[in-house]
């Protein structure tokens, strides 16, 4: 059993929570999460100079609120969970130093935390599932499906070789002047569309495997939207609606399809509870959790609440209680933060490597 502080500041999410416990009943005692949408919607997407500097100046104040809300005095903590990548290098090292500030005011052990673990672990926190189960990671910088054999140990059976899902959402929002984060707004506009409408690709389903890639789906929606434009002298809001409608369908067709190809290399190891979770931004789409859902056939279908599916710090905090549970070593002050982190660095990369590392 554990207490520790968990910290988050790997895009524009400044965040802070305090969990207690062993792995099978960690509770979160608090937290709390300081959006930075105001910050950047001027600029239709995040900035990662502003978002690094907001950490900056927020990470005290934030921390200083969970560890209130939660009842919890330093005394009271074991340790220290921090996300150490990916993420933007700028609000990752943020993280990383103040978190050892206080490591060495302290003298409470460090651990770096994988942001895409504490996706991959959430779960675990909020069902109770048992290993393996299947995991797909979508967001709007992530997008991969993953089987999680351990705290530490995950398969990537395929992931999206372009954009994000969320990326994707956000950058077709900006093409139809509908306001950032654009997920919220894309399904909103959907609701009232005609999905088969505006015909648009469904990218790499006629390729075996379960890879994703979602930059021509992009690219097909402002091709669709500028012959709108050139057709009939303007973009209208039913236009909108359809475009929304259509481009929400593919993407939910493509990541069902991929699902069903996924379940069944996943079928292949016989879990006892078969449990296809979700999670990431995106996993609040309701018209993709229903594609899901109809793919899964036998498979459970799970998805943490949406304040833990979004970036938080409960999910660093409780892979820190998994991982240190199972043996995992504490870090110390060469914790460095990483831009670049796979979490199945035995796969090929995704995206290529460079001179930091693999990219995805």
């Amino acid at each position: 059993m554990a207490t520790l502080l968990g910290i988050e500041s790997s895009c524009d999410d400044t965040a802070a929570a305090v969990l207690t416990g062993a792995p099978a009943d960690a509770r979160v005692l608090s937290s709390v999460v300081e959006g930075q949408s105001a910050l950047h919607a001027a600029y239709g997407g995040v900035v990662p100079e502003i978002a690094a500097r907001a950490h900056a100046e927020r990470l005290d104040a934030v921390i200083a609120r969970a560890m209130e809300e939660a009842g919890t005095g330093w005394r009271d903590l074991d340790g220290i969970a921090v996300t150490a990548g990916p993420g933007l290098i700028g609000g990752v090292l943020s993280g990383v130093m103040h978190a050892k500030g206080l490591s060495a005011a302290t003298g409470l052990p460090l651990k770096g935390i994988n942001h895409l673990a504490g996706h991959a672990l959430t779960p675990r926190l909020t069902h109770g599932i048992p290993f393996p189960y299947l995991m797909l990671l979508v967001s709007g910088g992530h997008c991969q499906f993953l089987i999680a054999h351990g705290p530490d140990r995950f398969e990537r059976l395929g992931g999206t070789i372009d954009d994000a899902p969320g990326e994707a959402f956000d950058k077709v929002a900006r093409l139809l002047g509908l306001p950032q984060p654009g997920g919220p707004s894309v399904e909103q506009a959907a609701t009232q569309g005609d999905a088969t409408r505006i015909p648009l690709p469904r990218p790499l389903l006629d390729r075996p495997g379960c890879d994703l890639s979602f930059s021509g789906l992009k690219t097909a929606v402002l091709r669709a939207r500028d012959r709108l434009v050139s057709d009939q002298g303007g973009l209208y809001r039913q236009d909108v609606a359809d475009i929304c409608a259509a481009f929400q369908r593919a993407v939910s067709d493509v990541l069902a399809e991929k699902a069903r190809r996924a379940l069944t290399l996943y079928a292949a190891l016989s879990p006892k509870r078969p449990v296809l979770a979700v999670a990431g931004g995106v996993a609040a789409n309701m018209a993709l959790r229903t594609a899901l859902e109809q793919a899964a056939d036998r498979a459970e279908v799970i998805a943490p609440p949406l304040a833990l599916c979004t970036d938080n710090a409960a999910m660093i905090a409780y892979a820190g209680i998994e991982q240190t549970a199972a043996g995992a070593p504490w870090d110390d002050m060469t914790l460095a933060a990483r831009p670049r982190w796979p979490l199945d660095s035995a796969s090929a990369p995704l995206l290529g490597s460079g001179k930091k590392g693999a990219k995805a």
